[in-house]
């Protein structure tokens, strides 16, 4: 009997044990925190984080609305989507190290932004990230080039925001600089989805035929043999101005039929099949 009584104290105490040992690396588990290091290796790219300084320009360049939606490829840390959601958007940062989402998530509840703030472990290349009215990233020019065709099937009026790093041939709609609390990488491009416009399109009586790269529009306006070159002609999202001639016209395009007026606000519409 004492034999036996001896062998479950024994298994007691050895199954108090096993349990607070549980107990404590549960508790470190819980209360370490994961600390990136500047320049670690990521999938493509190598961590450094955007300035906090640089991350509120990139947010006013975007001109981000609480009814914006962002997301941010490669959120690092979280701070620019926690920025967002703190500004009353709802945000979304797509991150391949799961340490980093968890640390991310982390902030998030820490600012009391983890209803608006969300974020997931993914490739951003199998992404779908298309719901976006604001996209944010900072990556090389390289994966920027790959993302490029991706983020022009965007929605027109689609606001993308770099940090530093630009889309080739793709020239900007706007750059700054951060010269104040911002030591490296203080750079910021932002190009906005253009509509799609190339090809000829019936103007009243007249053929506007346009030819179009990213923003940028050339073209002539043909009334019978007369045709008139058309200059200073781009877009801006879906907002379209061009000039033939002495008129200058500017309007709005809305897939196959775009309506606008001249300088001297006489209405103007124009369709294509």
């Amino acid at each position: 009997m004492q034999t036996l009584q001896k062998s479950l104290v024994s298994a007691a105490l050895c199954a108090m044990a096993w349990h607070a040992n549980l107990a404590a690396q549960t508790a470190t588990t819980e209360t370490s925190t994961y600390e990136p290091t500047v320049g670690q290796s990521g999938k493509d790219v190598v961590w450094v984080p955007t300035p906090q300084a640089l991350v509120d320009r990139m947010l006013e360049m975007a001109e981000l609305t609480p009814e914006d939606r962002l997301v941010d490829l490669g959120s690092g840390d979280g701070r620019t989507v926690i920025t967002a959601a703190k500004r009353g958007a709802t945000a979304r940062g797509i991150e391949f190290n799961p340490d980093m989402v968890a640390l991310a998530k982390q902030a998030a509840k820490a600012e009391g932004v983890a209803d608006k703030a969300k974020f997931e472990q993914a490739d951003i290349f199998k992404s779908d990230f298309s719901e976006a009215t604001v996209l944010t990233l900072f990556l090389l020019p390289s994966l920027n080039e790959r993302l490029r065709p991706i983020i022009l099937e965007m929605k027109p009026g689609t606001r993308v925001v770099s940090n530093s790093f630009t889309m080739g041939d793709w020239q900007p709609d706007e750059s700054d600089q951060v010269n104040e609390n911002c030591s490296a990488y203080c750079n910021a491009h932002k190009w906005i989805v253009p509509a799609k416009v190339a090809g000829t399109w019936k103007l009243g009586d007249k053929e506007l035929v346009l030819n179009q790269r990213y923003q940028m529009l050339s073209g002539s306006l043909r009334d019978g043999t007369n045709v008139i070159p058309i200059t200073e002609a781009r877009l801006n999202g879906e907002a379209i101005q061009f000039t033939a001639g002495d008129q200058q016209y500017t309007g709005q395009v809305s897939g196959k039929r775009m309506e606008g007026a001249t300088q001297d606000n006489t209405a103007w519409q124009a369709s294509r099949e």
